[in-house]
């Protein structure tokens, strides 16, 4: 099944093609697209993929080969963010994410990085027994350092708009940008990464700093 907001490429006919559902729905957020998507599912289990995701070999033979015990109730998928047509295995980019579980039984749930509302970073969370996949979930989301400043963009905007402004907050964020940066760069292998890893962490530090300028700016501009 394939949930699609109302896009304007060939999603949906590429996806009817392959033999999916597509449903089409206006674009929410990111937490009430996925709850309704997995609100529709009529099958026992549950795996969600974003459009910028694939299974490598070994997952997709892990899938099909898995048989879960029955107090089992989700599966971890290791998932690798490629950058710049590179994989990135540090700054938390290497990560396990709940993406198979029974159906009805995850709940969604968001992280925002600087706290507040905003309905992004979400993870699917599971109270019961949990196994890991082998196999890689490929995450290919940033082609080239364009397509991730417009998601930097995009996404400190939606964190800006869940969080109260406050001037103190700001200066406070600011002042750990430096020892934010270089704990990415140390004991969070941005070094080891290369000009990727350093150009990642440089704009993973000011991320907290950007939310909350621009939580700042909006509250004054509308006075």
């Amino acid at each position: 099944m394939v949930v699609d907001a109302l896009s304007e490429d060939a999603t949906r006919e590429v996806a009817r093609a392959a033999g999916a559902a597509v449903v089409e729905r206006a674009w929410t957020n990111f937490i009430d697209a996925r709850r309704f998507a997995a609100s529709s599912v009529t099958t026992t289990w549950t795996m969600m993929l974003d459009a910028d995701e694939r299974l490598d070999d070994a997952l997709k033979a892990a899938i099909v080969a898995a048989q879960p015990a029955g107090d089992l109730d989700a599966y971890r998928l290791k998932r690798v963010t490629y950058f710049c047509e590179q994989p990135i295995r540090a700054l938390g980019w290497n990560e396990r994410l709940i993406r198979i579980f029974r159906t009805g039984g995850a709940e969604l749930r968001a992280h925002p990085v600087s706290g507040g509302n905003a309905a992004l970073h979400e993870r699917w969370e599971v109270p019961g027994r949990i196994e890991d996949l082998p196999g890689v979930l490929i995450h290919d989301s940033y082609p080239d350092r364009q397509s991730y400043r417009r998601k930097f963009e995009s996404y400190t905007t939606l964190e800006a708009e869940g969080l109260e402004p406050s001037a103190a907050a700001l200066a406070w964020s600011a002042t750990f940008a430096i020892p934010r940066l270089l704990w990415l760069l140390g004991p969070r292998g941005g070094l080891l990464a290369g000009w990727r890893g350093m150009y990642l962490a440089f704009w993973s530090a000011l991320y907290p700093v950007v939310v909350r300028r621009k939580a700042l700016v909006r509250a004054r501009r509308r006075r």
